[in-house]
């Protein structure tokens, strides 16, 4: 079978990481992968590729990185003649930008189209131009896909007119079967992992774990990310008195490594897609404590039986939660064994590639 995948960058992001696994994948099996980042500024790969996977960035095929309406323009002519070169049988395409460029320049060529929303749309505000234009290209796509079952009738009602609409998981990579959480350092670590965005609400995980904090005094928050809101953390951090018990990491290019280090891992999001960061950490084996956001910590801890979820937005529950799972090391070994295999079980990568060959079927990619 012969595949192009059209994502935005190569970068760290968790997107990024489930294109190049499920290219790396495919690959792997025989098939002829293509995989084209369109960001208008290029750039190198954060994640590994096989070398069977055939990267080409599209700002080297246009030859101009600056950002306008000609310049976009000229990219999806060019995208537009590489999808005809390679002549696939089908086109994957993940975020919402990059999703209305591949409709837009496969138009008419009858090729199957799977564009691929990879953050929930009903967490974010339907307004502006490409909003708008997701509203008006989904429609032609032949299949749309979100993360997990909760999502679909959210966007269904987001995008009228949809050919077909189905939700695939992101896989749990292979290489975290050989990590596993050591628990082993002197003082115990309480993680967070993610962008230091409104979205991730790690202000919320600081004032939770202030409450917390004097009651374990052998605990400490380590928050790994960078972003816009980094100034304002550094001040809630003083304001708090949590100095000495706080401490912004910064990013990371071994979040596994730093997962296997941590005692407990927390997420505080306003709403997610399906959030690797949580997912990987289960898999190493950390017991987890995450808000019951739109869309994917229900689905990924089974209704709360393979983490502490807690209700959106709730102060007290979080708190209750992180006390629980720090004053009980045995209910943190249970915990992370169970959701350790659970997630391995449900989210491996030879179960969710085979997921993603029944949508190839059903958009008549393969017969």
């Amino acid at each position: 079978m012969r595949i192009v995948f059209l994502t935005s960058s190569l970068g760290s992001g968790g997107a990024e990481r489930v294109a190049s696994t499920l290219c790396n994948a495919w690959s792997e099996r025989g098939d002829r992968v293509t995989l084209v980042p369109t960001f208008s500024g290029g750039g190198q790969p954060f994640y590994e590729l096989s070398e069977n996977v055939e990267l080409i960035f599209l700002a080297d095929v246009v030859g101009i990185k600056r950002k306008n309406v000609w310049s976009y323009a000229q990219r999806l002519a060019a995208l537009r003649r590489l999808i005809v070169e390679r002549s696939p049988d089908v086109i994957v395409s993940f975020l919402s930008n990059v999703n209305v460029a591949a409709v837009v320049s496969s138009a008419f060529l009858r090729i199957p189209v799977i564009i691929c929303e990879r953050n929930d749309p009903a967490g974010r505000l339907q307004t502006g131009a490409l909003a708008v234009l997701c509203k008006l290209t989904y429609r032609f796509a032949d299949m749309l896909t979100v993360q997990t079952e909760s999502g679909i009738n959210r966007v269904a009602d987001i995008y009228p007119g949809l050919n077909r609409l189905r939700s695939v998981p992101n896989p749990l990579p292979a290489a975290i079967a050989d990590i596993r959480a050591k628990h082993d350092s002197h003082r115990k670590i309480l993680l967070s992992l993610g962008r230091l965005m409104p979205q991730k609400q790690v202000d919320k995980l600081l004032r939770a774990f202030s409450e917390v904090a004097p009651h374990f005094p052998d605990w400490d928050l380590h928050i790994y990310g960078d972003g816009p809101l980094k100034p304002a953390l550094e001040k809630q951090i003083q304001e708090l008195g949590l100095v000495a018990r706080a401490y912004l990491k910064g990013s990371t290019n071994a979040p596994w490594d730093i997962m296997a280090r941590a005692d407990v891992f927390a997420m505080t999001s306003k709403f997610e897609g399906f959030p690797n960061a949580l997912l990987e950490a289960m898999g190493i084996g950390l017991p987890c404590v995450v808000f019951d956001c739109p869309s994917g910590p229900r689905e990924i801890s089974q209704n709360g039986n393979d983490a502490l979820l807690v209700p959106l937005d709730d102060h007290e529950g979080l708190v209750l939660a992180l006390r629980r799972l720090m004053e009980n090391e045995e209910l943190r070994c249970l915990l992370g064994e169970q959701a350790r295999a659970s997630v391995f079980k449900r989210f491996g990568l030879p179960e969710v590639v085979s997921r993603w060959d029944h949508l190839f079927k059903e958009v008549g990619a393969i017969q």
